[in-house]
């Protein structure tokens, strides 16, 4: 049965925040647009070649309402869960972590995917995010596997997986259409049996 954890109507996710360290997670809130999308314009040519395409609007305000209302009914429907990553202290957004495509039945799985602002690049924050959410993913949302996938040429990403303890299990041949490619992916998963908070 699926987890409900928003009432119905609800314009965006739960406040909740898993702290760390370094970093906190939480759900995207409407006041985060400026940051979110101050930090996505600095970083866009070092998203762009592992990201889909980006449609033209999508650092507008309007842009990011929209996706905090789909992420909402995403969360009361059991269907994903995205968090902004946010630096300890300051407060600035520093990227995002998901789990999306959530499985039930007999899968218990999910998928996780992230990105981080250039700015913040390969300081830890984002294998610390993953941490805290593979603990929400194990422990609050009780799956049983967790998926990702990188493109094989993303030496940062793959080594970020290899840390928080994701094993490499396949390749995928144009797995995803990335920045406008179908593009071969390297695939990943996770067990909670694997998992060591």
């Amino acid at each position: 049965m699926p987890i409900r954890l928003i009432p119905e109507g609800l314009l965006s996710p739960p406040a909740m925040r898993l702290d760390g360290e370094r970093v906190y997670v939480r759900p995207p809130q409407p006041k985060d647009w400026k940051s979110w999308a101050d930090v996505r314009e600095a970083s866009r040519d070092f998203l762009v070649p592992w990201e889909p395409t980006w449609p033209t609007d999508a650092l507008t305000r309007d842009s990011f309402l929209r996706r905090v209302r789909r992420q909402a009914a995403e969360w009361r429907e059991d269907e994903a869960y995205a968090f902004l990553v946010f630096e300890q202290g300051s407060g600035n957004v520093v990227g995002g972590v998901g789990l999306t495509n959530i499985r039930r039945g007999v899968a218990q799985m999910g998928t996780m995917g992230y990105w981080v602002g250039k700015a913040y690049a390969r300081h830890g924050y984002t294998s610390e995010a993953a941490r805290l959410v593979l603990g929400f993913a194990f422990g609050q949302l009780g799956l049983h596997r967790v998926e990702a996938a990188c493109l094989p040429t993303n030496a940062p990403s793959r080594g970020l997986l290899e840390k928080v303890g994701f094993r490499e299990e396949g390749y995928a041949r144009a797995y995803l259409r990335i920045d406008g490619k179908w593009a071969d992916h390297v695939l990943y998963a996770i067990l909670r049996d694997d998992w060591r908070e």
